[in-house]
């Protein structure tokens, strides 16, 4: 028998995503195995037939082709039965009208969870916050298959979705450029670069005989890569 008070290990930043498999409103789903390749964004939402779920699933489906264009996929999950699902996702596409979006179809995966099997193995379910509803959880998945960012917001507050997709170009960018991405980044501005492994590497930094590097000082240094060389890397060929 399951001892609720035994303390529970939540993924992390690079774990590998939890396995499970389940049913969703797009058939049966293998997690994370079917998505290998490809960048995921996995999210939770308290329930079915809530305001600010309903804002945040209209946008999602809105913004999908954004999310696809960076190669990555869209898959919810509630602990409400798969019937309630798609009843709700009926009601989005017939009668809810926000922000100028009206008759949205929601083509991704929401997933079943009515046993709380997956919100569990993610740490969606907060005590402290609801013990029977998902606080809106994101997790980012890189292609293969490690959890590269986390984000939790509350009941309450719904998702900025600006930042959602700055994540996962910021991710992609890093990757690909060998850099980090400060505060606020955005494709086009600076990239950070790492600080030197060595004296001689800082050194030349400081002196400007890295190309395209600036250094402020010896650990803050700075790469400059247009808008447009980022975005061709960053999104689908």
């Amino acid at each position: 028998m399951e001892n609720d008070n035994v303390p529970v290990s939540l993924p992390r930043i690079g774990d590998k995503a939890p396995a499970f498999k389940a049913v969703t409103t797009q058939g049966e789903i293998d997690f994370p195995k079917q998505y290998e390749g490809k960048w995921v964004i996995l999210f939770s939402h308290p329930a079915d037939f809530t305001p600010v779920c309903t804002s945040e699933f209209m946008t999602f489906a809105t913004l999908e082709s954004k999310f696809d264009e960076l190669d990555c996929k869209l898959v919810g999950l509630s602990v409400d039965g798969l019937y309630s699902h798609i009843a709700w996702l009926r009601t989005i596409k017939e009668k809810i009208d926000y922000k100028g979006m009206k008759d949205v179809e929601v083509k991704f995966p929401l997933i079943e969870d009515i046993t709380m099997e997956v919100a569990k193995k993610y740490g969606m379910i907060q005590p402290g916050e609801a013990t029977t509803k998902a606080v809106r959880a994101v997790f980012f998945i890189d292609p293969k298959g490690v959890i590269r960012t986390i984000i939790y917001y509350p009941l309450s507050i719904g998702r900025n979705f600006d930042e959602l997709i700055r994540v996962v170009q910021a991710l992609k960018a890093a990757d690909e450029f060998g850099v980090a991405c400060p505060a606020d980044w955005r494709p086009g501005d600076d990239f950070i670069v790492p600080t030197a492994g060595s004296c001689g590497v800082a050194k030349d930094r400081m002196d400007g005989k890295q190309e395209g590097v600036t250094c402020k000082d010896w650990f803050f240094c700075l790469k400059k890569v247009d808008r447009d060389t980022v975005l061709k890397a960053i999104t689908q060929k």
